[in-house]
């Protein structure tokens, strides 16, 4: 790849009386430093970049922000613009790029994988992929849809701490993992509270539903909701909460009721028999 990567001219590609357009740098997208910061991202940049991600087998890339970040993405859009306005060349590609090379890796994680992508040895993408589920008895109520029902039940509700922490447990025990996953539920519902606590009016926060919609689907696995699990996530939820209450439709609540609802529905397997 890199043999074929056309290095930028001094002078970005701009054409003899056209005016200087500020090009989109790596600096400008990424949390990236030194020379790699001030480098214009290049068609070929972009085309290396997603020629890496599909490279690696079993992984659907994230198309927007949203369960992890592809750096593909944002430097399609970026190489575009400045194709655009003349500040590189098609088939240009960075000098940083050219060098010292873009790859992607894969790390195992309890659930599934952390894909990560580079460009000149630093990060500018993450996003986690989760392993095949295991099948799951029809008749039960997961974790994750438990997080569904919350969603459902108490999403006008703006993402507050209180909710991260319990979100937070619930997606550890899903997974049974003491850690959660980057880019996951945990991740997101922590951005959203932050957020959240800059903007004054609650129409324009993040909501409950906003975060917990199709959670199953941002799981990097799920389980049947037991009622170890419930005790894990009402306990984050009370030790965060002022008055130490679990919230009316709120992620403990939800839980604890999967819990029961599956062990009622134990004790009336183990009576029919």
């Amino acid at each position: 790849m890199d043999d074929q990567l056309q290095s930028p001219s001094k002078d970005q590609g701009q054409g003899q009386g056209q005016p200087q357009t500020e090009a989109i740098k790596y600096g400008h997208v990424f949390a990236v430093t030194g020379e790699l910061a001030g480098q214009p991202i290049a068609p070929r940049d972009a085309a290396a970049m997603r020629s890496a991600e599909d490279s690696v087998p079993g992984v659907t890339v994230p198309q927007e922000i949203g369960g992890g970040f592809s750096a593909g993405v944002a430097m399609e859009t970026a190489a575009a613009y400045n194709q655009a306005v003349g500040a590189v060349r098609p088939g240009q590609a960075s000098d940083a790029a050219t060098n010292q090379g873009i790859n992607v890796t894969q790390t195992a994680v309890p659930g599934g994988r952390i894909i990560t992508e580079f460009v000149a040895g630093q990060v500018v993408g993450q996003y986690s992929v989760a392993d095949q589920p295991v099948e799951q008895d029809a008749t039960k109520i997961t974790v994750g849809e438990a997080l569904e029902a919350t969603a459902l039940a108490a999403g006008e509700r703006p993402v507050d701490r209180t909710d991260v922490e319990a979100i937070c447990a619930a997606e550890m025990t899903a997974q049974e993992s003491d850690v959660t996953m980057p880019g996951g539920l945990a991740d997101q519902a922590q951005a959203a509270a932050r957020a959240n606590a800059a903007v004054d009016r609650d129409d324009d926060k993040v909501t409950v539903g906003d975060v917990l919609t199709d959670a199953t689907a941002k799981l990097a696995g799920d389980k049947v909701a037991g009622m170890d699990d419930a005790s894990m996530v009402v306990q984050a939820e009370t030790y965060s909460d002022a008055a130490a209450r679990t919230r009316a439709s709120g992620v403990g609540a939800a839980v604890t009721t999967a819990a029961r609802l599956n062990q009622a529905d134990d004790d009336d397997e183990d009576d029919a028999e």
